[in-house]
């Protein structure tokens, strides 16, 4: 079957008022990214949406031309070159008879005619496979997607569009999940690998018969009491796990930190309140795994005094200790309870990711300490925009020539910078420059673990609009405020130093600002390496590459830019910012739902199939109601 169209998606984000339209709602929406796995192309075959000759033919198959793989992101963990290095790793089970191995997942190695490319970011830059794509069915069905409750799973795709299913269904190996434990399968996990983690064990202290030490990550997962955990949540929970920490032989732990509302209960002084608390609000399958705190505990740990003088400005209103305000002191706490760990990464529960969690998370920590820090918060600060820009090594090029044109003094090192009566925390000798700037030809920070990793850039806010740029707490406001850098949306990896340093500024010196603000401006401040992971991020409409970096990366005002008010509309049509509409409805369509007038079982049906997406994280996903 030849078709010419595709489905026209309705574009939700247009303004339904009398007032001027955004420039953005005179481009051309993008379609492609509904095209099913019947139109499925090898990568080296297909052109994107935006580089297809207008009415172009997509070639619609009776079956998914390809058959599904195993996604499998890991070293060879058998190979000789491995073993010489690292320690073997034993194989992790999910059930304390090692009877379910941990499972795999599956991907169709193609994608779509005509599916749009990314606005910004890359694959290959963060080491994900750019060649495949994922549908519901491999992605889920080894976490209870497609087999039924009576058999341990959720039963969710009875409804569902099913064309081709029959071969990942046979691959699959059905666990009964309600006899899982997850804490119980990563502990096990750990300690039959943990001489691969010894801090003693580490290669570059002497012998060449030492094996490398790995560093340890735990993922956190900020969570709440009430919190109502969705089918499709739990899927993502038990993928998180398992791609992580079960299948890596225990290079990550996944944690729920779980804030108790109700200050009046003293979870930390009563057992009894604790486990109640615990098992009242978290799914049994989670129950080793989660960590409760509240506000009333931070306030204890952390008793400041913050004073309301030494505030710049408090633009919500909010309680010093709340949430909005303070989310980092929980997870300071928690990293200091935990201080096994190198890294935490710090994730929202409304994250979801279509793609291997491990080869995402490992492909940005890796690309990340690669990269030099000549220039690095001046490329923090940009969109990089492969298809107007080039490749990454052309736009660091362009942003040092950029930065030198506009007289602009690299950020080389810790920031010094006025602290009044209150005083600052001395930076540490290992972050200070071994050279002047202009002698490092990008020598320095080339091999380094980046203390920090954002999925957004990393700006100045002085220089915007932001709502909360002035939400600086504990510093001499007789003194100009210090300067500082955010990032938009929290998630992010935070080595154990960074927690530390925010740590010793929040309890020793009373420092803290707003949470998007606090741990980027404390690794400026000390001279840590912090980096912008540029992963891939899709826009629903097709932007003339120019406008697009003009919009996002030369701003005209501070109330134009992209993180202030006024500009933040240009993110509604992008799959990742807080503000985004046109992520959780790709989302929910790419499950099946029946969105925006559009999509579900008979659309498929009557169409191409279901959705295969590339890999992609999308924030943020308010609801999950699929048929």
């Amino acid at each position: 079957m030849i078709i010419t169209g595709v489905s026209r998606a309705q574009h939700c984000f247009t303004r339904e008022d009398n007032k001027v339209p955004y420039h953005w709602e005179a481009f051309p929406g993008l379609n492609g990214f509904y095209n099913g796995i019947q139109t499925l192309v090898t990568f080296a075959d297909w052109v994107s949406e935006q580089r297809s000759p207008p009415g172009a033919e997509i070639k619609a198959h009776d079956q998914p031309p390809f058959n599904p793989q195993v996604v499998d992101p890991f070293p060879n963990f058998t190979s000789e070159k491995y073993l010489k290095q690292h320690h073997p790793v034993r194989p992790c089970y999910l059930d304390d008879d090692e009877r379910y191995p941990a499972p795999d997942i599956y991907a169709y190695p193609g994608v779509p005619a005509k599916l749009p490319a990314p606005a910004w970011g890359a694959y290959d830059t963060l080491e994900i496979a750019p060649d495949r794509c994922y549908e519901r069915f491999g992605r889920f069905g080894s976490y209870g997607y497609s087999y039924g409750r009576e058999e341990g799973g959720l039963g969710l795709s009875k409804n569902s569009e099913n064309l081709g299913t029959e071969k990942v269904q046979m691959m699959i190996n059905k666990v009964d999940y309600r006899k899982v434990n997850w804490g119980r399968a990563q502990k096990r996990c750990f300690d039959k690998n943990k001489k691969r983690f010894d801090r003693k064990n580490d290669a570059s202290e002497e012998s060449n018969n030492k094996k490398k030490r790995l560093p340890r990550s735990a993922l956190v997962l900020r969570t709440w009491t009430g919190y109502e955990y969705s089918d499709i949540q739990l899927l993502t929970m038990r993928a998180m796990i398992n791609e992580l920490s079960l299948k890596s032989g225990g290079e990550y732990d996944v944690h729920l930190l779980v804030h108790v509302k109700d200050n009046s209960l003293p979870i930390w002084a009563s057992e009894e309140i604790y486990d109640r608390t615990l098992r009242e609000n978290v799914p049994e399958e989670f129950w080793d795994i989660a960590t409760l705190w509240s506000e009333q505990q931070m306030k204890t740990y952390y008793p400041g005094p913050f004073l309301d003088e030494d505030n710049i400005a408090n633009h919500a209103g909010a309680y010093i200790y709340g949430v909005y305000r303070a989310a980092h002191f929980a997870l300071q706490w928690f990293s200091q309870q935990h201080q096994e760990y190198d890294f935490i990464w710090n994730w929202e529960m409304d994250l979801r990711y279509v793609g291997h969690y491990y080869e995402f998370l490992n492909g940005a920590s890796n690309w990340a300490a690669k990269q030099p820090r000549k220039y690095m918060w001046e490329r923090n600060s940009r969109f990089w925009i492969p298809e107007y820009h080039g490749p990454w090594p052309q736009f660091c090029g362009l942003v040092e020539n950029e930065t030198i044109a506009e007289g602009e003094t690299p950020v080389w090192g810790p920031i010094a910078f006025p602290a009044g009566k209150y005083g600052v925390l001395p930076p540490l000798n290992d972050v200070k420059p071994p050279t002047p700037v202009e002698e490092d030809d990008y020598e320095w920070g080339v091999g380094e673990a980046a203390d920090l990793i954002t999925f957004d850039p990393i700006f100045d806010p002085s220089k915007t609009k932001w709502v909360f740029r002035n939400d600086v707490t504990g510093y001499d406001t007789a003194v100009d405020a210090p300067p500082r850098r955010a990032s938009i949306v929290t998630a992010a990896r935070l080595s154990r130093r960074l927690l530390n340093t925010m740590h010793e500024e929040t309890w020793r010196v009373h420092h803290t600002m707003f949470p998007e603000m606090w741990a980027t401006s404390i690794a400026y401040h000390h001279g840590y390496k912090a980096l912008y992971a540029p992963h891939p991020v899709y826009l629903d409409r097709d932007w003339p590459l120019d406008v697009l970096d003009k919009t996002f990366n030369k701003p005209l005002t501070p109330e134009d830019s992209p993180f202030a008010g006024q500009g933040e509309h240009n993110m509604q049509g992008s799959t990742f910012y807080y503000n985004s509409g046109f992520s959780g409805a790709l989302w929910r369509r790419w499950l099946g739902a029946f969105e925006n007038g559009e999509g579900g079982r008979k659309t498929e049906e009557e169409g191409t199939s279901r959705m295969c997406l590339r890999p992609l994280l999308h924030h943020p996903i308010k609801h999950e109601a699929v048929e």
